[in-house]
């Protein structure tokens, strides 16, 4: 005799993962500004302002030591 189909059971779903932590250097940005300096000598600094790369976390914005 052909028995009585069941309901699948309902799955639970993962909780969501957290959002991975800002680098503190740019704060997520992954581009530092950096002030402009000229002459050899003393190094006279600009109020002109150049972007780079943020060292600390290679551009990607994202801290490298997460708290664990």
């Amino acid at each position: 005799m052909a028995s009585a189909k069941r309901p699948a059971p309902r799955r639970k779903t993962a909780p969501p993962k957290p959002e991975p932590a800002k680098c503190p250097g740019c704060d997520g940005n992954g581009e530092i500004t950096e002030a402009v300096r000229v002459g050899s000598r003393k190094g006279r600094i600009t109020d002109d302002r150049q972007s780079g790369l943020c060292l600390t976390c290679w551009g990607t914005g994202l801290d490298p030591n997460p708290a664990a």
